[in-house]
């Protein structure tokens, strides 16, 4: 059972941390109400707090947003969860005369702290930040206004991702990046980087102006955050945590001293949220263990005095392993997902939804149980992309023993429902404060322990299950045997089939909810994370609701809002421990926000819609029917996508292989992106870097789908890599939309890239062998020297041959058309490029140089037959001439000659939309 106390008192240290840069956003946007006159002496609230919260140099305030930071707490107040009052472990009620450890200044004042609390939110501000001592010195006493053209105003965030790597031609310096992120609410459109004259101007007010809407908006946003939600801690806190995102995700958290060693790449949400992560922890190390905190603070304090730098007591403090990093990584994703032993194919796309869905799911609710159990707040889990989690506890012995025991409950559950074919694996690594520093060496103390922490995730690959414990073999056999009475699963073909979904058809519990998961993905928005299963709300329907807990969770699928306060009641019960938004947007440029925490675990899934004649006659025959029945809104299947790439010619005669594409694609070599690419690494980078480059897959490309590619399955996307389903047509061109779209996600940097396997099959083979042709045609990109590269038809290429081939593609459908070039032609050409290849290995046969003649030959007997109808002999030649030219240069010169066997890919792309 969660300590619900401590918890609690988690969540107001991580608040205090996570607000402690709310001023910035509240200053830049030059709120009014800092500028009101509080005494008779006409001081200002802004005057006041500069004077609480700020520290000076040369006798002037620097830093001011502390000062705002307090005014604009205050202000939101009335929104927030109760701060005041009497109980606010671990802080001093806000107000209370002659004490001053309130929420309020632990938050304001991370640049004068003076108490524990506030030591312990400065400290972890600056962890987060990578600084040295001297380097926060320096920082302290940089003005962070002015009327310079680029101030913190009007300088717009950089990107992370145009620095990765070697700096790049053309770039203004290695200091200043062409591109910057403009201020907008977080969308698929915002996350994408703008050349840097575009957004960033010297203009104060209209920088001001830009600021003032986007507060608006957020105050806006808090506002949909239910009330009823407020008295629950953690459930509102990762409300709140979506918020923020939505919000601040543009907003530059440094800027400061920029050109120096400041610069403005991180976000303040990127920033804010490791500092609460690293604040709880770094409270809880000391707290859980009862240490004297008056000596914590003076401690932390010589931390950060220069005078004491190499003392003994400041040498232990960088040096105590008070952090441990937790990692949890999905094994078995690909058996988890494409896994078919069973006899029958019934609901094959519901189950792949549901699979895909689940994959997302047990991972977040694997974070959950491990939060739960440490009694840690949502923003201490600062990563969760692609079937990984990373959340930062303190390191004590209770958090190792309760992490211990959580690994054993997540192990006896996958052996129990799924008999081992995957699990998560958590994985912990102690840190101290030491190693959070970035400093400017080729190998930092952050980029040593990031690399160490990757070490420890590959080794626990390697010991996945306590197979030998007794937990183990009680999930494994005991009462398993009992549980066959309707045989295996029809589905799995192991597991004991205790649900009969249709008549005769039984399966295992999982595979039942995995199903249902895959219709109500479809049909619902909104995800409940209960810790008790739920009857009926107000006598309604019983609610979607799995059958299977996971971890001790349930898990309801809801679309509509509980009438009495938004699940009100059962937030006020507790039994309501997440409430998660998962729709996908609505448009490119709609802020994601809803007033709910905010889950990337669906994908976009191709629908009917309203079916016109046209689509009917389309799909005639696909349910052995010769009129087709659709239901508005019905998710497409497999068979309706293999022939959505089939056309209809003026004749009423429908063209086109009926096929699916399979794009299977991942980021090359992001783990060595992780670990050497970036300038400066700090914890704030690095979960900053994770966010955005998962927010590609998650973010945009659900948004591409639907506005630009609608009949492509989102099997899934997410961290580094994709798995796609779609027409096979419109697949092709979607990977090659994706890699130019990429190439703008990161800033036009050459260092960072995807590798795609495109498979061309026929709908009705199983999933498992459509996930292993894609899984073949990556691993050939891949092999591609320098990988950024595509396998498509068999044949892999860089994605600038790849573009090449497709323009080819296009020269040679205008050709066929205007020449009427016969399929025997054309199909000629497959055993030319052949040929061609063959010329190019070690030890060709002389014959196949003989293609350029045998080319040759059936090109002019081919222009032989045209123009027939010019009178004129000579003109008739010249034509003939011209077209045997141009067929030339094109096929046998730009297509064969240059590309050889892979002008495969441009001449199946062609045929494959002719046939019959």
């Amino acid at each position: 059972m969660t300590d619900t106390p401590l918890l609690n008192a988690s969540c107001r240290v991580a608040i205090a941390a996570l607000l402690h840069d709310l001023g910035k956003f509240a200053e830049r946007a030059r709120i009014a109400e800092a500028n009101e006159p509080v005494d008779s002496l006409g001081n200002t609230r802004a005057d006041i707090e500069k004077q609480n919260n700020c520290p000076s140099f040369n006798g002037r305030a620097t830093h001011i947003h502390a000062a705002y930071t307090a005014i604009s707490i205050d202000l939101l107040e009335a929104h927030l969860p109760a701060l005041v009052g009497e109980e606010q472990t671990p802080f001093a009620p806000w107000g209370r005369k002659g004490v001053d450890d309130s929420i309020i200044n632990a938050a304001a004042r991370h640049h004068r702290p003076g108490t524990f609390l506030q030591w312990i939110v400065a400290t972890a501000d600056r962890l987060a930040s990578g600084f040295e001592r001297e380097e926060f010195e320096a920082y302290n006493q940089s003005p962070d206004d002015g009327e310079a053209k680029l101030n913190h105003y009007t300088t717009r965030q950089w990107t992370l991702l145009e620095g990765i790597g070697e700096p790049k031609v053309g770039a203004k310096s290695p200091a200043m990046p062409n591109y910057r992120y403009p201020l907008e609410p977080l969308s698929p459109a915002s996350i994408f980087p703008v050349a840097s004259d575009v957004c960033e101007v010297g203009n104060n007010a209209s920088a001001q102006a830009s600021y003032l809407t986007l507060w608006k908006q957020f105050l806006d946003g808090l506002n949909l955050i239910p009330r009823s939600h407020r008295a629950n801690l953690p459930l509102w806190l990762d409300h709140f945590d979506s918020l923020w995102l939505t919000y601040t995700h543009a907003i530059p958290s440094a800027t400061a001293g920029i050109g120096g060693n400041v610069r403005p790449d991180v976000s303040l949400y990127d920033h804010s949220k490791t500092t609460a992560a690293l604040a709880v922890a770094l409270w809880r190390y000391h707290a859980d263990q009862g240490h004297d905190l008056d000596e914590v603070r003076e401690e932390l304090r010589a931390q950060w005095d220069q005078k004491r730098i190499g003392t003994p007591e400041t040498v232990d403090a960088w040096n105590t392993e008070k952090f441990l990093l937790i990692q949890g990584d999905f094994f078995g994703i690909q058996d988890f997902v494409f896994g078919d032993a069973g006899q029958t194919q019934q609901h094959a796309a519901r189950l792949l939804r549901g699979r895909s869905f689940y994959v997302s799911l047990l991972c977040e609710l694997a974070a959950v149980k491990v939060l739960e159990a440490l009694c840690l707040p949502a923003v201490s889990q600062v990563v969760n992309a692609a079937g990984k989690f990373l959340i930062l506890a303190p390191n004590t012995p209770a958090t190792r023993e309760k992490l211990g025991q959580t690994q054993r409950e997540l192990n006896e559950w996958f052996l129990a429902h799924t008999f081992g074919q995957c699990g998560i694996s958590v994985v912990s690594l102690a840190a101290r404060p030491a190693d959070f520093k970035n400093r400017d060496l080729k190998r930092s103390p952050f980029s040593e322990l990031t690399q160490r922490l990757f070490q420890s995730l590959e080794t626990a690959k390697l010991a996945r299950f306590d197979l030998c414990g007794e937990g183990a073999r009680a999930a494994l056999f005991d009462g398993t045997l009992e549980r066959y009475t309707h045989g295996e699963c029809r589905i799995d073909g192991r597991s004991p089939a205790e649900v009969e979904l249709d008549e005769g058809l039984w399966v295992s519990t999982l595979s039942a909810d995995q199903i249902d998961a895959g219709k109500w993905l479809a049909q619902q928005d909104r995800l409940l994370v209960t810790t008790s299963r739920l009857e009926a709300l107000d006598g309604a329907e019983p609610p979607n609701q799995l059958r299977l807990a996971i971890f001790g969770f349930h898990v309801v699928f809801t679309g509509d809002e509980e009438a009495s306060g938004k699940f009100g009641q059962l937030a006020d019960s507790g039994n309501l421990r997440r409430a998660w938004d998962f729709s996908l947007p609505t448009s490119s440029t709609g802020a994601l926000w809803s007033g709910y925490a905010r889950r990337h675990i669906n994908a976009y899934v191709p629908r009917l819609g309203e079916v016109n004649e046209r689509d009917a006659e389309r799909y005639a025959g696909i349910d052995h029917q010769e009129t087709f029945d659709a239901h508005p809104n019905q998710p497409k299947t497999l068979n309706h996508l293999a022939r959505d790439s089939r056309t209809l010619t003026p004749a009423g005669r429908w063209i086109g292989v009926e096929a699916l594409s399979i794009l299977k694609g991942d980021v090359d070599d992001l783990g060595l992106v992780f670990q050497q690419g970036m300038q400066r690494p700090t914890f704030a980078r690095m979960a900053a870097l994770s966010r955005q480059v998962n927010a590609f897959f998650t973010v945009y490309l659900p948004s591409l789908c639907a506005s630009d590619f609608p009949g492509t399955y989102t099997v899934f996307a997410g961290g580094d890599d994709f798995f796609l389903i779609g027409p096979w047509l419109s697949t092709i061109r979607l990977a090659k939309r994706m890699k130019d779209e990429f190439k703008r996600y990161v800033a036009n940097n050459s260092a960072i890239h995807f590798s795609v396997g495109l498979a061309i099959a026929k709908p009705g083979l199983p999933i498992r062998q459509l996930a292993a042709m894609a899984e073949e045609a990556l691993g050939a990109a891949k092999a591609v020297t320098g990988k950024n590269a595509v396998t498509c038809f068999g044949h892999a290429v860089s994605w600038n041959d790849f573009d090449t081939l497709m323009e080819r593609e296009a020269a040679l459908a205008r050709l066929a058309e205007e020449q009427s070039l016969s399929t025997g032609y054309l199909y000629a050409l497959l055993q030319y490029t052949d040929m061609a290849a063959e010329l190019k290995a070690s030890n060709p046969r002389p014959q196949a140089a003989l293609w350029r003649s045998h080319f040759a030959y059936r090109t002019r007997r081919l222009a032989e037959s045209r123009y027939t109808d010019v009178q004129d002999k000579s003109e008739r030649e010249k034509k003939r001439q011209r077209l045997h030219a141009e067929l030339g240069a094109e096929i046998a010169g730009h297509g064969i000659e240059k590309h050889g066997a892979a002008y495969k890919i441009a001449l199946f792309t062609y045929l494959y939309q002719q046939r019959d």
